[in-house]
């Protein structure tokens, strides 16, 4: 485990690294989780059963204690703090669990990121279609894997150019880091060959 300095305070980085990696999964939390989540426990293991060196990132308001998460500009400038920091000199990847997963999306020009994995991306608030956030996930031009849960109160983003949705079994919380890592693998496989 490592610490980066970001503008915001310190984060934090769980790095799982491999001998050779072909590239690099950097994946953030969800908004009032950690980095211990089935789904990211799932998708860092599909990561390095293809050679990727991954890296769980936690945001300086989890590394202070704080639940409720910070501003979406402070988890932008942190996330690409840490994404620097890293300085990972192969191809990148980033991703995350609902929170982590629009940061990444909001972030992946500005990281250099070759592809983007949102695992349960919040397409909009629970009963609240009208507040859509489907715009972070059009913005990104790279190859994207949308993991979502069959029954997500957070709805569930359309395919697109460039973007992969698969639905599996489960609501917003994607339990079954089994499901995650089989759907994740053969993605990684299929732009990462």
């Amino acid at each position: 485990m490592q610490t980066i300095e970001t503008p915001h305070g310190p984060a934090r980085v769980h790095l799982q690294e491999v001998a050779e990696p072909r590239a690099a999964l950097v994946l953030g939390h969800g908004a009032g989780g950690g980095v211990e989540s089935p789904d990211l426990k799932g998708a860092a293991a599909a990561a390095h059963g293809a050679g990727l060196t991954v890296a769980l990132v936690e945001q300086p308001y989890r590394v202070a204690g704080r639940r409720s998460p910070a501003p979406a500009n402070q988890l932008d400038a942190a996330w690409e703090s840490v994404v620097e920091g890293l300085a990972f000199d192969v191809p990148l990847i980033a991703g995350g669990r609902s929170s982590g997963a629009r940061v990444a999306c909001r972030t992946a020009a500005a990281t250099g990121a070759a592809a983007v994995l949102c695992l349960a991306f919040p397409v909009h608030p629970p009963g609240r279609p009208e507040k859509s956030r489907l715009d972070e996930l059009d913005g990104v031009t790279v190859p994207v894997l949308v993991v979502q849960g069959e029954r997500d109160p957070f709805g569930l983003p359309p395919a697109a150019p460039n973007r992969t949705v698969v639905q599996v079994p489960g609501t917003h919380a994607l339990r079954s880091a089994s499901t995650v890592e089989e759907t994740v693998s053969a993605w990684l496989l299929s732009i990462t060959m």
